[in-house]
């Protein structure tokens, strides 16, 4: 086979694919589960519950679902943008370099696809399911969205027009999800100057916390620079909390999915105006469309000053 674009010539033409990735990762998580459970037991704590551990895999194989049905046609995408690049990275650099520089740019793009996904109504209703267990072990790395693999596209379609190729990017961008699930467990405490860096169990479990001072913090994937970066940082100091601000109560995979829409749509029903209706899923989470009639509204907005209050 030659090496191409599903495969990549590393060194003498070893074949790296998102199946080899696949190949060497499982077997490590499957054993990171069972340490996990293990330790569990002789530590008296249940890291596990069955119902949840059956959410978890119900909304993976969902993502699955969506991402078998849809990935062709992502990938094709991703190809047919990458022809208006607008660097001729591939010519620039060295292959390890490539891999390294789509390492730095999947995660970049991740922190702020992630930003967004807790601060805008319509990717809040995709991503809460993420969110919506009130454990952390290895499994609740596995509770993916089920429209999360389209939810991305509008972020990392940047990734092919830049010059990044996507052979490049897939693979590597399989092997930063996976690199995540190791995140996801309390039995790995606080790993030193490995912190400054990556992001680490320690900082992750805060991110899943309902703290007030964890919500929205530490977004970072593989990397922990971001959030040091933009003021999103937030370290590990008491015990997390985790789950919801709401938890949501229930097991049931399908209802876990649809509940977050079915508040933004709810909320998009009864919005007077047309434009509201139409800025909701896009609107941050605390924003709620002003009350009243169409009519009354635009009589408001007609008296209204400068600054957006009555005038008079």
């Amino acid at each position: 086979m030659e090496c191409g674009r599903t495969a990549f010539k590393f060194r003498q033409c070893t074949l790296v694919t998102t199946q080899a990735v696949y190949g060497v990762a499982l077997p490590i998580i499957l054993a990171l589960i069972l340490l996990e459970a293990i330790l569990g037991a002789k530590r008296h704590r249940a890291y596990y519950k069955r119902a949840d551990t059956l959410a978890s895999l119900g909304l993976l194989l969902g993502n699955i679902l969506i991402n078998a049905l849809t990935i062709g046609t992502v990938q094709g995408f991703y190809f047919y943008l990458y022809q208006f690049r607008a660097f001729e990275i591939s010519a620039l650099l060295p292959l390890w370099a490539q891999w390294l520089l789509a390492f730095v740019a999947i995660d970049f793009v991740f922190y702020w696809y992630h930003r967004a996904s807790h601060s805008t109504r319509g990717l809040w209703a995709i991503h809460m399911n993420h969110h919506s267990s009130e454990e952390m072990n290895f499994v609740v790395a596995f509770r993916q969205a089920w429209l999360g693999p389209l939810s991305k596209i509008p972020f990392f379609l940047s990734l092919p027009l830049l010059g990044l190729d996507p052979s490049i990017t897939m693979v590597a961008g399989v092997a930063a999800t996976l690199w995540g699930v190791w995140g996801h467990t309390q039995i790995i405490g606080k790993l030193g100057p490995v912190e400054w860096l990556f992001n680490t169990p320690s900082h992750h479990r805060v991110h899943h916390g309902t703290n007030v001072q964890y919500i929205d913090k530490n977004y970072g994937n593989l990397f922990i620079i971001w959030d040091r970066m933009f003021a999103t940082f937030e370290p590990e100091n008491e015990t997390v909390v985790y789950g919801l601000t709401k938890n949501v109560n229930t097991f049931n995979p399908f209802v876990i999915t649809i509940m977050g829409w079915q508040t933004l749509l709810a909320d998009i029903k009864v919005a007077p105006r047309l434009a509201d209706k139409l800025f909701y899923p896009f609107a941050p989470l605390e924003w709620v469309a002003p009350v009243g009639t169409a009519c009354e509204q635009e009589s408001l907005e007609s008296s209204a000053g400068p600054k957006g209050t009555p005038s008079g």
